[in-house]
């Protein structure tokens, strides 16, 4: 019977032991590697990077160069360390009693920092350094940092001090500035795979290409997620590994079928891509997943449709490769914009909605609804190939003044060149010396607009039905909504108004329509007739439910441009005028 109790894992079993074994890091290795060559070794190290890089690696590395004896047992400090002498192997196994190895976030209070820097000034006891390494660094307290300073400042010459961190920025910046940084990067894919290839042929185990892919994408750039997704995926496959079986192992729909549902979307196919995101859903595949997928093909393919080159990924299958070069010529760049912006915010949606399908097939409808919409670019020239119309006359100038008694040649509402759909009437302008002497109707509703009494206002436009209108006299048939005493107070205000005395009276018959009632009808035709007009058709149709905002004459669009403008200041040196 076998002793399951001694395997090990990948990510430790083919942890680097020298900077040979290292992968993707040969900036610092190089930097290192000077530094040894020429002694000019820093009294503290500082390795920063994504999880799973190599930053404790490499610090274990650099604490057996600098105490390796060499076989003979009489070496100095090298960048390569033999790995078979004493201090080589106590340090790989975790055992050396003169390199001490602290986890931050178990440390950080100041009494613990205490403790360890009361040992910093004795001689190391084997080695011919004392190393200190603390890993996750940023999880020391603010007192243990302060603690920290003058010894990392100027050590005993028998120190060295490495710290690892993913969370460069939390770490004080006095800290920083007393310790040599290297900034460890990510993995790249063909590297990654190399590497994923010759564990497998150590371990004797195989792997399809496609499947690594996947695998060397999900891990992100980190070797020991790799090694340890490949671990499973040996045990998973039981023999030769496939790319499904990996793609079940994680939880991912399958690549093909997720850009399949990404071209139904960008089809505005909404009943197909509901059918294919449910298929996958059934399959065992995450909504949120799939989502994630979906962003991450149109990052994809933008890429590659700013560079074509991008589509070289060796993490690419060459089927995928082909669909999406196919996919970056064929979509915009507008629409890809767009369906990046929405899918961010269906990722936040899906991740907060108790019930993650719904909100995805929410999200998956609301894409194909967009998908079809033309973008500005597109419907400027879908709107230039119209035959040109005729300006819009202005609204106001089709309909007569209303006139009645006492109203006869009166300007209405909106009569200075422009309708609103909000009913926004234009004011009519009282002179100083007109107040006291109102002959109109307007007139009247202009003062009490001028005086910024806004509920007689809204009272007068929306329950007033005018009967006859004379200096000093008004009757009006109330509507069924209208306040008894609307008649009293409109009186006594016109009164304070223009200091003469107004008979305001109130009778049951004859009234015409009310300020609101025209100007109503006035918005409507005027909405008519501009909604037949070739060119605002078009418009409407290319925007399902837009609606019209408001009409404006050329007139009054000038005007408006001109009453906006800075004035022209006489004599202004204009840089571009010729001497």
């Amino acid at each position: 019977m076998s002793d399951t109790s001694a395997y090990q894992v990948l990510a430790r079993k083919y942890r680097p032991q020298s900077f040979a074994d290292l992968i993707g890091q040969e900036t610092m290795v190089r930097t290192l590697r000077n530094a040894f060559g020429a002694n000019r070794i820093a009294h503290a190290f500082v390795m920063t990077g994504v999880r799973g890089v190599g930053k404790t690696t490499t610090a274990r590395i650099i604490a057996k160069g600098l105490n390796c004896t060499g076989p003979a047992g009489a070496g100095g400090p090298t960048i390569d360390p033999c790995g078979d002498c004493g201090p080589c192997r106590a340090i790989a196994e975790g055992r050396h009693v003169d390199v001490l190895e602290y986890d931050a976030a178990s440390n950080t209070q100041v009494d613990k920092m205490r403790d360890i820097l009361a040992s910093i000034p004795y001689r190391p006891t084997e080695a011919r350094y004392k190393i200190i390494i603390f890993d996750e660094v940023h999880m020391l307290s603010t007192g243990s940092f302060n603690a920290l300073l003058k010894t990392l400042e100027e050590p005993p010459a028998h120190v060295k001090f490495i710290f690892a961190t993913t969370e460069i920025r939390k770490v004080p910046v006095t800290i920083l500035s007393r310790c040599q940084r290297y900034d460890l990067r990510r993995i790249e894919p063909e590297v990654m795979m190399a590497h994923l290839r010759g564990i497998l042929a150590a371990e004797g185990a195989a792997m399809a290409d496609d499947a690594l892919a996947l695998i060397t994408r999900a891990a992100e750039g980190s070797v020991r997620d790799a090694l340890s997704l490949l671990d499973q995926a040996i045990a998973h496959g039981a023999g030769e590994t496939t790319a499904d079986q990996v793609r079940a192992m994680l939880g991912l729909a399958d690549r093909g079928r997720v850009l399949d549902l990404f071209d139904l979307v960008m089809q505005g196919n909404a009943a197909g891509a509901l059918a294919e995101l449910s298929s996958q859903y059934a399959g065992g595949a995450d909504p949120m997943a799939v989502l994630r997928d979906l962003a991450e093909i149109t990052h994809w393919i933008s890429v590659v449709k700013i560079t074509p080159d991008a589509a070289d990924d060796p993490a690419t299958p060459p089927d995928e490769r082909t669909r999406g070069q196919d996919m970056a010529q064929r979509l915009p760049m507008r629409a890809l914009s767009r369906m990046w912006q929405m899918l961010l915010k269906a990722l936040e949606e899906v991740a907060l909605a108790p019930n993650a399908m719904m909100a995805a097939e929410m999200a998956i409808i609301r894409l194909t609804h967009v998908a079809d919409l033309p973008d500005p670019e597109t419907l400027i020239r879908r709107l230039q190939s119209q035959p040109p119309q005729a300006a819009v006359a202005d609204p106001s100038a089709r309909r007569a003044p209303q006139t009645g008694p006492g109203m006869s040649g009166a300007p209405q509402a909106g009569s200075q060149g422009s309708v609103t759909l909000q009913g926004a009437a234009t004011a009519v302008a009282l002179a100083p010396d007109a107040v006291g002497r109102l002959t109109t109707f307007d007139q009247v509703v202009a003062l009490i607009r001028d005086k910024r009494d806004m509920k007689l206002l809204l009272e007068v436009e929306n329950s007033l039905r005018l009967v006859h209108c004379a200096p000093g006299r008004i009757e009006f048939q109330p509507t069924a909504d209208a306040a008894p005493d609307l008649a009293s107070r409109l009186s006594q205000r016109l009164q304070s108004w223009t200091g003469m005395r107004w008979g305001v009276s109130v009778t049951g018959f004859g009234g015409a329509a009310t300020i609101a009632e025209t100007r109503d009808r006035d918005r409507l035709d005027a909405e008519a007739e501009v909604a037949r007009l070739p060119l605002v058709q078009a418009v409407l149709a290319a925007f399902p439910g837009a609606r019209i905002a408001g009409i404006r004459s050329r007139s009054s669009v000038v005007a408006s441009a001109a009453a906006e403008a800075l004035p022209e200041v006489e004599g202004e040196w204009d840089p571009f005028e010729d001497n």
